[in-house]
């Protein structure tokens, strides 16, 4: 069956669910969903109020055109399978072989999520993150909430908001920060909120939900997915509080749940910056930090009943911190810069790559090199400090000389390489036979001969400096 006739069949006798469409005839022993025909149609003649736009959302969820889309966005991130082992490749024939019950329960409150299958992954700065990875489909239902209530509660955000939001990044949210800073706001209050997606307290959040979203079966179906237990060797462990990272609908929930404590810092007239659950309230004095750091962590055990890290958590200046990766200088026009921590960071995970990848060609090296490299550069992109660049081209063409002359062994293939790549026997022989180790080797200078940085570059090799320098980044 071709895809289109797939996904016909998905949303089949769909349009008799939508107010502004002609009702479809009644179905024998069709439950509740026939009821909400007819309630939506009702609530669609009424006026436009908050509350109205409110109502019999789950209509617009379970609506042909939002479930397309959904399905579309679930197959282009792909990720992982679920607890039931189904791929993103399978979805559409599970669709048309069940969507219509599927929607049904949707729509009369009776779906029932699956449990999400748990997975750890190891932080930068130590211990692990819980991701939670929903089935395919979970992901597909939660991807069509997601788009039904995004229009609802994002144009409420704070503007100093800038996490998982259409049109906004991290580097505009390290942008606002600079400005604060420049503003002569050049002390920070560093919050870092302890094990927020494993802490979020599930009434609290319902709570704040249900002021805008009437629709009951929504809501029901939000509480649901943050119930839904947490699968690992086999077993299904219930969960009372937390949205684990990992399900479409996540960042959303986190925002609404925060979007309070952007509105205390807006009222007390704070400048901040929040990106998700890192956030940084720029103030003029260490003694004006001390104070509001002590009166923002009663708000949010009292209010939200979330607690900060104290150990991670700190009243500072700017440039001795990190936010989102970057950094800044100590000039009254402070310029943005790639963090120490981000550094070293990136040089961990190349240190990984280059030890699994040791045995093989240079050019295949290089050919899983360059997509990280570009990747980085291009989220650094607004570094003002050009020299860490540099070192970084520096330190990587050493690294891929020191994996060939690892792969040359021994002394006698040492010397016949560095015969061919030029050198005079009496040469070759005193570099190979010298005894010392590959790291020294590789930063001496007959392999900076043998090995140019040119021939490294017609291997494909990326300069940081030079990509930085094309994206027309600052100087």
């Amino acid at each position: 069956m071709d895809r289109v006739d797939a996904e016909r069949s998905m949303t089949e006798r769909d349009t008799a669910a939508e107010a502004e469409m002609p009702k479809r005839p009644p179905r024998v022993g069709g439950g509740t969903a026939e009821g909400r025909d007819d309630e939506c149609q009702t609530v669609a003649a009424r006026s436009e109020s908050v509350e109205s736009k409110s109502d019999c959302l789950m209509s617009k969820v379970v609506r042909r055109e939002n479930v397309k889309a959904a399905y579309e966005r679930v197959v282009r991130n792909r990720g992982a399978a679920g607890i039931d082992g189904m791929t993103v490749e399978e979805l559409l024939l599970h669709c048309h072989a069940h969507w219509e019950e599927i929607r049904r329960q949707l729509l009369d409150g009776t779906y029932v999520p699956s449990p999400i299958r748990k997975a750890e992954i190891a932080k930068p700065d130590g211990g692990t993150r819980t991701l939670g990875i929903p089935t395919v489909l979970d992901r597909m239902i939660q991807q069509a909430l997601l788009q039904v209530l995004q229009p609802i509660f994002v144009p409420t955000f704070s503007e100093a908001s800038f996490g998982f939001r259409p049109g906004r990044s991290a580097q505009q949210a390290v942008v606002r920060a600079r400005e604060h800073i420049a503003a002569g706001h050049r002390w920070v209050v560093d919050l870092d909120l302890e094990k927020f997606f494993d802490q979020v307290n599930h009434d609290v959040l319902m709570s704040r939900l249900a002021r805008r979203v009437k629709d009951k079966d929504v809501l029901r179906l939000i509480r649901r997915y943050l119930q839904a237990g947490m699968m690992k060797n086999g077993l299904a462990a219930p969960r009372t509080e937390g949205t684990p990272q990992g399900g479409p609908l996540s960042p959303l929930l986190s925002n609404i749940l925060l979007d309070e404590l952007d509105k205390e810092l807006e009222s007390r007239g704070h400048r901040f910056v929040r990106y998700a659950d890192d956030c940084n309230v720029y103030v003029k004095s260490k003694a004006a930090g001390e104070r509001v750091m002590a009166s923002l962590e009663s708000f949010l055990r009292g209010r939200l009943r979330l607690g900060l890290n104290r150990e991670k958590s700190a009243v500072a200046r700017p440039w001795s911190r990190t936010f989102l990766g970057y950094s800044v200088t100590v000039h009254r026009r402070p310029k943005l810069k790639v963090s120490p921590k981000s550094v070293k960071r990136l040089r961990s995970r190349l240190r990984q790559l280059f030890r699994r990848l040791r045995v093989q060609r240079l050019g295949l090296v290089i050919e899983e090199l360059v997509p990280i490299l570009r990747g980085w550069v291009g989220y650094f992109q607004l570094s003002e400090v050009r020299g860490v660049f540099e070192d970084l081209d520096q330190w990587l063409r050493r690294r891929l000389r020191c994996i060939l002359w690892r792969q040359w062994k021994r002394p006698r293939i040492r010397f016949k390489k560095l015969r061919q790549h030029g050198f005079a026997p009496d040469r070759a022989a005193i570099s190979a036979y010298n005894g010392r180790g590959p790291w020294w080797n590789a930063g001496a200078s007959h392999m900076n001969q043998a090995i140019p940085t040119a021939y490294l570059r017609r291997l494909g090799l990326l300069s940081l400096l030079e990509e930085h320098a094309r994206l027309g980044c600052p100087r």
